[in-house]
Parts: structure tokens; C-alpha cells; sequence
């Protein structure tokens, strides 16, 4: 019994285990090159085949070419009949037989005993092989191991025509198999050496097909690109900023929730170009550009969109990444912030002439200047209740009283005089819940705000606030430089224009309009009676969706 020469547990054989290439490009590069090695294969067998069949077939015909035509030469029925064949025949068959390019040329007498052969010691011997069929007076081929080896030969007759064409001797022709399959080999050769630069080719085309796949793939597997994917699909969609991205040719490619919402579109706007999905023409143009772009603002309908594009590159130009932040509330509660700090400023301004005053009226009380003090003060009090009960008395929405003070204050600051006209008129609860008071202030705020800093010092800035007919009325009058730096009247409301003729500004006109044209009003600049500027604003007092035109405001 045999015994091992250790004690430790008997050693196993390492298997080799094959791995499969792990990216993605690795897999069909594999796939790839298995399928062209068969296909390659399969075509060199099949040309094999084919080629050991035809060189058979060939050799076959030429043997039949060579054995018919000595049997019909009349040289060769002479010879036959001479004393001694072999002396004319044998030279002539080897001359031919080289000239032919067969292995062997046998001329025998009908009982088989060989004139010619292109071993001389085989003269005079038996033919090795069926004669039958030739004696019968027919041409037949037949594979026989003969002398010289396997080889493919004709058997045919020869006939005396001075007998009357009775069979006189019997010629055979062949070529070795042995011949047939150098032939062969050599073809193979070829072959195999076609065979071996299509598959190199095709190894090669499909290397560096893959090579672009795997660049592009960056080495992932069929399920890693799965998991990008689903990954790719849930932050798209998570995403609460709006995603847009372009292809070279300045098309949406792809665009999440957030920036279909953001940019207003409809239906599937993939593979439409940016400059027709109806944005304002600053937008579009931004999307347009192949220049990065960052935190530019742009406004349309009805957001204010803080907006950065980023081209997308690798050595040829892919497109570009755009996002897209609403900054609509933000911007709002910048302006009222605005608002805020200019009242603040116009109210730290009134306490220090209030305490100048102050100071007068205790001065006088202390020279003894009663009177005076007292007509002082009550002069300074009147004025500014004069101008309070005038804003409390016509508008009752408390939210826009308060700006007009504010206002007011602030004006009388800039060295500007703020008057409400005689015919305004806001009674309480008659803006419906439709129209908020923020939107109220972002309107008549920016106005004013425009007004106030366009007036020349000393002049007036007029303001009507009248709510009449389910309308509201909100007209603001300056007589500063006016609009006739515009080249119309909507390029006014155009982001980026100010009432001074600069570049840069003007935010706040265009937010007015985009706060108009939400509630389905109307604003328009023109001239106004003192020759600066007058803005109208005309909203309804009913919800926009029961407004004919709403929306239609310039």
C-alpha cells in the first residue's frame, strides 16, 4: 500500500481559472475578438475544404486532358503496332509527362503489361489497377494505390482506326496524392497567412474601437454603468436647482424637474436648440454662448433666475452644464431690505432735525421767548401731520400707508418733495387676497425708489394711488431726466437699463413689470406733465384667470 511522504493532508491540483475582463470595454473587446477568430476559422476551413476538393477535381481533369490525348495521338496506335513499343513511347510519354506537369504516363497493351512508366524497372510489368471499364472502350477515373503511391488516375482506351476503332492498348495518367497535398499545402499556406492578417486587423480594428469605448466608459462594468444610471436618475430628479445640460450644437439634452419648472417649458423639449423654447432673448443668449457664465441674474415672466454655465470638454467640445437658482423671493426681500434701510436712514435723519429743533424750542423757552417757542413747534407738527393724515385718510391698506410714509421720509432726505394727489383713494378691504401687499410694495417701491433718485433736488415726485371700477390705479410722476434715453417705451422695463441711461441697473422697473404681468396688469413709462418721467401700473381687483388679455401688459 503506498504511504505519503508527509503527513499533512495530500496536495491538489491548481486550477487555473480563467477571469473575464471586468470593464465593460474589456468584455466586448474579448467578445469581440472570440467572434472574429471563429468567423476567421470557419472560413479557413471552409476555403480548405473546398480547396483540397477543387485541387482533386483539377487534378482529375488534367490527368483526363493528358491520358486522352496521347490515346487519340496516331504516333502512339503506330507504336502499338510496332515490334517495340517501348522505344518510340517511353521518350515521348516522359517528355510529355514533364511538359504536363503529371507524376506518371502509362501506355499498356490490353492485357495490362506496361510499355511506358517513368520507373524504367517497371517496364514490362503488370498495371496495378481496374481496367475493365477503358477495355470496354469508356474513359474512367479511379484513386488506386499504385507503384508510386495513392494517386488519382484515368484509364482510357486506344483505338486503331485502321482496325475499324477496335481497342488497341490502354493509357493511364496521375498525379500522386502526395503531389495534390504539397499543392495543397502550400495553398494552406497562403491561407492561413490571409487568415492570420484578418485576424490581426480585425484584432487590431476592434482594439481600437474598444479603446474609444473604454475612454468613454472610463473602464466601467455593464453593472456599474447600471448603478451610475439609477444614481444619475435619483440625484437629476432630487436635485431642487434646476439641471440643464446642452450638446455642442447648443440643444437640451437632458433637464430635470427643477429647470422645467424654473424656465416655464412644456411638453419634452430634448433636442430642440435653446434659442427656440420661447425664453427671453438675454436668456437664450446666455445659453447660447460657449462661454462660461456665473451667478448671472435673468429675469423672465415671472422669476428672477440666478444663472451659471459650465462647458463640458474632453478634447472635443460635448456641450455645456447649466444651472438655475430661483432668486424671486430673495430678490424680493432684497428690495424690501432696501426699503427698510432707506427709512431707516430718512428716520435717523428726521431725529437729528428733531433734536435741532427740539434744541430751538428749548432755547426760546429759556429766553423767555414763549410765544415763539410754541408757534415753533406747533408750525414743524402741523406740517407732519398734515402730510400723515393726508396718507392715512386716502389709503386705508395699511402696508402701502406705510410705505408712502417711509417714502416721504426718505425723499425729504434726497431734498425731494413727495405729494399724494387729491384724487387717491384706497378704502379698506378692497385689494382681494389675490394681491398680496408684498408685490404691492415691490410695484410702488421700485416706482418710487426710480422716481425719487432720477428728481432733481427741490422738484416733486407726484404719486396717485386710486382704487376704482375693479381696477387699481398706480401712477408715479417725477420731473427728472424722463425715458428719452429709451429707444421705446418696453426697453425701459429691459433688465440692465436705469432711468439715468446707464448699463447695469434698472433691476427694479423690470421686476415691476414681471410683478404686474403675474397679477394681469399692465405698466407703461411716458412723459410726464412736468417733463420728467410717469409710470402707470393698472392692475385688476380679481383674480388674474377671470381677466380678459391678463398677461398682455408691456
Amino acid at each position: 500500500m503506498p504511504s505519503s511522504r508527509s503527513g499533512g493532508p495530500p496536495r491538489t491540483a491548481r486550477r487555473v481559472r480563467f477571469r473575464w475582463p471586468r470593464s465593460l470595454a474589456g468584455q466586448l473587446f474579448a467578445v469581440q475578438v472570440v467572434l472574429v477568430a471563429v468567423v476567421v476559422a470557419g472560413c479557413a476551413v471552409f476555403t480548405y475544404v473546398q480547396a483540397g476538393r477543387q485541387a482533386e477535381e483539377t487534378a482529375r481533369r488534367q490527368t483526363t486532358a493528358v491520358a486522352t490525348a496521347v490515346a487519340d495521338a496516331p504516333a502512339v496506335a503506330r507504336a502499338v503496332r510496332s515490334a517495340d513499343p517501348t522505344a518510340v513511347l517511353q521518350p515521348y510519354t516522359e517528355r510529355l509527362r514533364r511538359d504536363a506537369g503529371v507524376d506518371f504516363i502509362v501506355v499498356m497493351s490490353t492485357a495490362g503489361k506496361r510499355w511506358t512508366h517513368p520507373e524504367p524497372s517497371a517496364i514490362g510489368r503488370t498495371y496495378l489497377g481496374r481496367t475493365a471499364e477503358a477495355l470496354a472502350g469508356r474513359t474512367f477515373g479511379e484513386t488506386h494505390l499504385g507503384r508510386l503511391g495513392p494517386s488519382v488516375r484515368v484509364i482510357t482506351p486506344v483505338r486503331d482506326r485502321a482496325a475499324g476503332g477496335r481497342v488497341v492498348a490502354l493509357v493511364s495518367s496521375g498525379i500522386t496524392v502526395e503531389t495534390i497535398s504539397d499543392g495543397l499545402r502550400r495553398e494552406v499556406a497562403a491561407l492561413a497567412a490571409v487568415a492570420a492578417g484578418v485576424l490581426a486587423l480585425g484584432g487590431l480594428g476592434t482594439y481600437l474601437v474598444n479603446a474609444r469605448l473604454r475612454r468613454h466608459t472610463h473602464g466601467m462594468n455593464a453593472a456599474e454603468l447600471g448603478r451610475l444610471h439609477d444614481y444619475h436618475e435619483a440625484a437629476l430628479h432630487a436635485v431642487r436647482e434646476g439641471l440643464l445640460m446642452l450638446d455642442g450644437e447648443r440643444r437640451v439634452a437632458l433637464l430635470n424637474d427643477g429647470a422645467r419648472e424654473l424656465l416655464g417649458l412644456h411638453g419634452d423639449p430634448r433636442g430642440r436648440p435653446v434659442t427656440a423654447l420661447g425664453l427671453p432673448a438675454a436668456l437664450a443668449g446666455t445659453l447660447a454662448s460657449p462661454a462660461p457664465h456665473t451667478d448671472e441674474l435673468h429675469l423672465t415672466d415671472d422669476r428672477v433666475l440666478v444663472v451659471n454655465t459650465s462647458p463640458v470638454s474632453g478634447g472635443e467640445r460635448r456641450g455645456t452644464v447649466v444651472t438655475l437658482r430661483d432668486h424671486t423671493e430673495l430678490q424680493a426681500l432684497a428690495g424690501e431690505l432696501d426699503s427698510v434701510r432707506g427709512v431707516t436712514r430718512a428716520l435717523r435723519s428726521q431725529a437729528h432735525e428733531a433734536a435741532n429743533r427740539l434744541h430751538t424750542v428749548v432755547s426760546l423757552v429759556e429766553l423767555g421767548r414763549t410765544d415763539e417757542a410754541v408757534e415753533f413747534a406747533t408750525a414743524e407738527l402741523e406740517l407732519a401731520q398734515a402730510l400723515t393724515d393726508q396718507v392715512v385718510g386716502a389709503v386705508a391698506e395699511p402696508v402701502l400707508a406705510a410705505l408712502l410714509l417711509g417714502k416721504a421720509a426718505q425723499a425729504n432726505e434726497h431734498g425731494v418733495e413727495l405729494v399724494l394727489t387729491a384724487d387717491s383713494r384706497i378704502d379698506d378691504g378692497v385689494l382681494p387676497a389675490s394681491l398680496p401687499p408684498r408685490d404691492l410694495v415691490t410695484v410702488l417701491g421700485n416706482l418710487l425708489d426710480n422716481a425719487i433718485e432720477a428728481a432733481p433736488e427741490g422738484a416733486r415726485v407726484r404719486v396717485t394711488a386710486l382704487a376704482d371700477g375693479g381696477e387699481l390705479l398706480l401712477r408715479v410722476a417725477d420731473s427728472g431726466a424722463g425715458v428719452r434715453g429709451a429707444a421705446d417705451a418696453e426697453d425701459v422695463f429691459r433688465w440692465g437699463w436705469s432711468t439715468k441711461g446707464g448699463a447695469g441697473r434698472g433691476l427694479g422697473l423690470a421686476l415691476v413689470r414681471q410683478a404686474v404681468r403675474r397679477h394681469g396688469g399692465t405698466v407703461r413709462a411716458g412723459e410726464a406733465p412736468e417733463g420728467g418721467a410717469e409710470f402707470t401700473v393698472r392692475l385688476p381687483l380679481r383674480p388674474v384667470d377671470a381677466v380678459t388679455g391678463a398677461g398682455n401688459a408691456g
